[in-house]
């Protein structure tokens, strides 16, 4: 058996690699030979000396660490390796990540079912709810905006359970930013307009990230597409959102009104809270006879990866924070533009 970290957390295999980190499959040693599946997450090594990441990722701990809901992904332990390197050890999520189930239909020239869509966009709402509404050790308000929530960051387990990944560039509004001014970090495709002008994250740039992540879902396609993050950028400043109804007839007009109220330029224009998103697609799956429980959900994340694997004729991809062969394929078509910074311009008044 390899050096165990900590005295106890095995490193397995890589499961995915992101813009700053790592994750590998591990698993827990305890007594009497109990052992626990694990996400083991550690930064970049040409990263692990840079000032700026080691921050986001403290911050990550720091913020993962004060959230206890069903639809976050917990960590379970924060510490160094005998190298003195920073690791976290993290919730084990078996089952594919929101981009890898769209890719599975996709795949097939199936699209998406819309009423679990909507299901499990309740599902992230809830979490995002309950980083907003955080509050500190003397009762005031501390919320956490999330700032990264993309379809390679919301998880399906393979029992049907929703999990909201990756805060590691989540800003608590406790904290003072770790951010350059003048910069912006994170996936562009799924940034907010005002977050383009260097405005302070909030609610309503989750809820916006919320809406782009539902459209594209629905659509099997990006909505803000291009390889060069400055074009990309231009092309969320002008709001340039195609018809929901054209590539999707039969969404009920409902939903393409929610995602629509998600996806408004102006943040006062958008949802108010997490909550309030989730209240209004709950009334709407109340009209449909259509079940959207978990087990519902479960079949379908069965479904996706027996696709997948049969696409990879390998063993279906169970990755907690990274996408697969199918979806790096998936998001090379559809190019999708990495976690990067890039040089803002403010809002001219």
């Amino acid at each position: 058996m390899a050096e165990l970290l900590g005295g106890k957390y095995e490193v397995l295999e890589l499961a995915g690699e992101g813009g700053m980190a790592k994750v590998y499959r591990g698993q827990t040693h305890g007594a009497a030979g109990f052992v626990r599946p694990i996400a083991i997450k550690r930064v970049l090594a040409p990263l692990s000396q840079n000032p700026e990441f080691l921050k986001m990722f403290v911050e990550e701990a720091r913020v993962v660490s004060e959230l206890e809901h069903p639809n976050i992904a917990q960590i379970h332990d924060f510490d160094r390796d005998r190298a003195g390197e920073y690791y976290l050890v993290l919730e084990w999520v078996d089952g594919l990540t929101l981009a890898e189930w769209r890719q599975a239909h996709r795949k097939h020239g199936q699209q998406t079912p819309w009423h679990l869509v909507a299901a499990i966009g309740i599902e992230v709402l809830k979490a995002l709810h309950a980083a907003h509404v955080r509050v500190d050790p003397t009762g005031s308000p501390a919320p956490i905006f999330h700032r990264d929530v993309t379809p390679q960051n919301v998880m399906v387990s393979k029992c049907g359970v929703v999990k909201l990944t990756d805060f590691g560039l989540a800003r608590a509004m406790d904290r003072s930013s770790i951010t350059k001014p003048g910069f912006v970090k994170g996936k562009i495709a799924y940034l907010a307009p005002e977050l383009t002008y260097e405005a302070d994250p909030s609610a309503q740039t989750d809820l916006f990230s919320v809406g782009v992540v539902l459209w594209e879902v629905l659509a099997g396609e990006k909505l803000f597409k291009g390889k060069d993050p400055l074009k990309v950028v231009g092309t969320i400043r002008g709001m340039e959102i195609p018809n929901l109804a054209e590539v999707r007839r039969d969404i009920p007009v409902r939903l393409r009104e929610i995602i629509g109220r998600a996806l408004q330029r102006e943040a006062n224009d958008r949802y108010p809270t997490a909550h309030a998103m989730g209240r209004d697609l709950a009334a709407l799956l109340r009209t449909t006879e259509e079940p959207t429980d978990s087990d519902v959900i479960a079949r379908s994340i069965h479904w996706a990866r027996r696709q997948l694997a049969e696409d990879d004729q390998t063993e279906a991809p169970t990755k907690p924070f990274a996408a697969g062969p199918a979806l790096a394929r998936a998001g090379a078509a559809d190019e999708t533009i990495p976690d990067t910074s890039i040089p803002l311009t403010r809002r001219r008044r």
